[in-house]
């Protein structure tokens, strides 16, 4: 039954992205919130500390920090559309959201979206989830604790302003951080960062670490503002024909984290 429902949700893609038209689609999101019910009851892998706000402490004494992902582990056959900064503002990625249900993390920073948080509350409104990606996309890497939390708790303050949420998950500027950013990041209310194993860029695919070849639960970040090249929809579009030929389909992010 499951591999029939997937087969009809990847055919359904493959025909709205070569088309370009918002058909009637079982949506894709469904499909990552019901194979994300499994994940959420299975134990936590030895690789990855499980999240508790910052003062709580474990057996030995120690502070737990938030878990630093690029990838889920699951057997689900889902990968995760990220998307950074908010410079490219491409209306028809909207409607390509919208007509395909399509979930997608988007990681704002408040200089960078300047006056465009408009486009974003169209986006949020259907479907997309909105995350914390800094003030001023500074490198927190090194940088003192205040500075950090600053960057960090800014952003969150901007977007609970603008939207009345404070986001879990955080990305870090450049994918650097240390530990101070772990700590800051756990005071601001963050559950994790996320970095990235896949990387779309101007030719194709890159992978941070491993076989070159998306697999299941595989991050993927979509590089932001080639203003110079195909819309952020066309992008989307491309990446999702290889997501179809892989055999994958797409996941909710927040489902599984």
């Amino acid at each position: 039954m499951r591999t029939r429902a997937l087969t009809a949700v990847l055919l359904a893609l493959s025909v709205t992205t070569l088309t370009g038209c918002a058909q009637s689609v079982d949506p894709i999101e469904r499909l990552g919130r019901k194979a994300a019910q499994r994940v959420h009851h299975a134990r936590t892998p030895p690789t990855e500390q499980p999240y508790h706000r910052r003062g709580r402490t474990g057996h030995l004494g120690q502070e737990f920090l938030p878990p630093v992902v690029d990838r889920v582990a699951t057997r689900d056959k889902v990968v995760f559309l990220t998307y950074d900064d908010g410079a490219e503002r491409d209306p028809r990625f909207v409607d390509m959201v919208r007509g395909l249900r399509l979930p997608v993390s988007v990681f704002l920073t408040d200089s960078v979206v300047g006056p465009g948080y408009g486009h974003f509350a169209r986006l949020r409104s259907v479907g997309a989830t909105l995350q914390n990606h800094t003030l001023d996309h500074a490198a927190l890497r090194g940088l003192p604790y205040a500075g950090q939390r600053a960057e960090i708790c800014g952003q969150q303050e901007k977007l609970h302003a603008r939207f009345g949420l404070r986001p879990r998950l955080f990305r870090p500027p450049y994918g650097t951080y240390d530990t101070t950013t772990l700590r800051a990041a756990a005071d601001c209310g963050i559950t994790a960062l996320v970095l990235w194993r896949a990387a779309l860029g101007p030719t194709g695919l890159t992978y941070a670490h491993g076989a070159p070849g998306l697999r299941p639960g595989d991050i993927i970040a979509v590089d932001p503002d080639e203003s110079t090249g195909p819309s952020l929809r066309e992008r989307t579009t491309r990446l999702l024909r290889v997501v179809r030929e892989r055999g994958l389909t797409v996941g909710r992010l927040e489902d599984y984290l």
